[in-house]
């Protein structure tokens, strides 16, 4: 592939890295290309997923300008396409959304426009520490966030805050959009940091990641009493697993005194989690 260049760790992790020098900027191949890697992502021998960056300190820097200009000044050409430009990317993301394994964002780099909105189709986004700029500035360009940006972006920090964020075109730091709740963490090196908790969650049951995964994006966007029947069919079907059953033997089989080890441990770690 001319974009992404994929490798697998030893632990079922697929990294995703994305390579187009010399800003790093999204492109229509690149886009194609995705697409095309994602339905491979559903073999079972696939944990997780991690999503990056190929150059040092670049991530998916955002869309390309050039090419949504070179829409813009072609009316007829836009016309006749629609809604063509924004169906395709919202059916990627949703895409990437909609795999019943974790997928991580390692954000290596500036985190902007599309980039941003590749990464909200993300279930853990983890940005690098360091002078980098995360936001939303289409309004400054006179667009608003076509690929999900503007329905994404409430669910996961509330309407308020997006509205705020989108219509001012803001730019965060890591350390503002950690602040946010936009990204979980904020790491030296935020590849190496994606890679260490999709390892740690490949290492879990993959069933009840896939159902708890389901439960909280499929039932977040119903009524609270859909939602909770949403949840209820997925804790069904973890009950039946034989991963489910030999998990929970293992605990009740564990002394009283030491149970609250036993939890701990097998939590996964994030900065400023108790010990």
């Amino acid at each position: 592939m001319a974009y992404w260049d994929t490798s697998e760790t030893d632990r079922g992790v697929v990294v995703a890295a994305y390579t187009n020098a010399p800003m790093n900027y999204f492109v229509g191949e690149g886009v194609e290309e995705l697409a095309a890697l994602i339905p491979t992502w559903r073999a079972p021998e696939v944990r997780a997923v991690v999503i990056t960056g190929g150059p040092a300190d670049r991530y998916l820097t955002h869309y390309s300008v050039e090419e949504l200009s070179g829409l813009a000044a072609d009316r007829p050409t836009m016309s006749s396409l629609g809604t063509d430009v924004n169906d395709g990317y919202h059916a990627l993301v949703q895409d990437l959304s909609d795999l019943e394994k974790p997928v991580v964002a390692g954000m290596s780099g500036d985190t902007m426009g599309g980039g941003l909105e590749l990464s909200l189709g993300c279930d853990i986004r983890i940005a690098q520490r360091g002078d980098f700029s995360i936001g939303f500035p289409e309004v400054s360009l006179g667009i608003i966030p076509g690929g999900g940006g503007t329905q994404r972006l409430p669910r996961i920090i509330g309407a308020g805050p997006a509205l705020d964020f989108i219509l001012r075109g803001r730019i965060v730091s890591p350390e503002q959009a950690l602040a946010l709740g936009l990204v979980s963490e904020v790491a030296d090196d935020a590849t190496a940091r994606a890679i260490e908790v999709a390892e740690e969650l490949a290492a879990r049951s993959g069933p009840a990641l896939a159902a708890a995964k389901r439960a909280v994006l499929r039932g977040s966007s119903l009524p609270l009493s859909e939602g909770l029947r949403v949840e209820a069919d997925c804790f069904l079907a973890t009950m039946l697993t034989d991963e489910g059953a030999a998990a929970m033997a293992e605990y009740a089989a564990t002394p009283h005194e030491e149970r609250r080890a036993w939890a701990r441990s097998r939590a996964t770690a994030v900065p400023g989690d108790p010990a």
